[in-house]
């Protein structure tokens, strides 16, 4: 059956980011086609959570506090994950993230951190974790990047370039690991998560939002969860080096910063 090929049974996945939002529902979706997950987060009692639901769905949960930017982490993460699983089959680099800022007080420190936390992260993450891929069959990553990676505004010079960049470094990946892993992103649109909440908390934003997405409604984690099933499961085993746009249907940014005229 077509559904089979959707199927993660007892693959071992890690997923960074994992304690809230698209990283949490990535992590549950996986778990109830019978993935044993690896949680990174900085914050345990979140992850916690999290774990409770995967283990409630039948799969095994690994709780790895950390912070992702500190990269001496990420060799904890990646031994943890074949520990406890033997292995690693699919890789999420879900964390990331950078607050919208003007031009000129965006700083080069500010600027070279976006970078990190959004690229360096998951080149790392999913360097480390190659070696213990190639072991295994059908072994996959999958990053998530976003909607400002490819449209333009003001205010996103640090965060549109840092998410540029890893939509770029997800096609080339994809060459440098092809035939034995796939490589594959989902440029994220407006998802209403705790991290859109400083903005969403306005009835008036949130329905312009609304008003200037197509298909008329914000993202849900789990309309991200979907599409990362499909790229690291057999059922997307034909598919490496794209960046798939879950972004209802979005051509331009849909919130207007106000940033004024220099």
């Amino acid at each position: 059956m077509i559904l089979d090929r959707f199927r993660l049974d007892r693959r071992a996945v890690i997923v960074t980011g994992a304690g809230r939002g698209i990283g949490a529902a990535i992590a549950r979706a996986y778990a109830e086609v019978g993935a044993n997950v690896v949680l990174a987060a900085r914050t345990e009692s979140q992850l916690e959570e999290v774990a409770a639901d995967v283990r409630a769905s039948g799969g095994e949960a690994i709780v790895v506090p950390c912070d992702v930017s500190e990269l001496d982490t990420l060799d904890h993460l990646v031994a943890t994950a074949v520990e406890a699983f033997g292995g690693i089959d699919v890789v999420v680099n879900n964390a990331g993230g950078s607050m919208p800022n003007a031009f000129l007080d965006t700083s080069v420190r500010a600027f070279e951190n976006a970078f990190h936390f959004n690229v360096t992260t998951a080149f790392r993450l999913t360097q480390l974790a190659v070696p213990h891929m190639l072991e295994r069959d059908g072994a996959s990553v999958v990053n998530i990047s976003s909607a400002m990676g490819r449209m333009s505004d003001r205010g996103f010079a640090a965060y549109g370039t840092a998410k540029g960049a890893l939509t770029h470094l997800t096609r080339l990946l994809a060459a440098d690991l092809a035939p034995r892993v796939r490589v594959n992103g989902i440029a994220v649109g407006s998802v209403a998560t705790s991290a859109l909440q400083v903005v969403l908390d306005s009835e008036e934003i949130h329905d312009e939002m609304v008003r200037r997405t197509p298909l008329r409604r914000l993202g849900d984690p789990t309309d991200i969860a979907a599409a990362a099933l499909w790229l690291a499961s057999p059922a997307g085993g034909w598919v490496t080096g794209k960046v798939v746009e879950v972004d209802g249907g979005l051509e331009a940014p849909n919130l207007a910063m106000g940033l004024p005229d220099l």
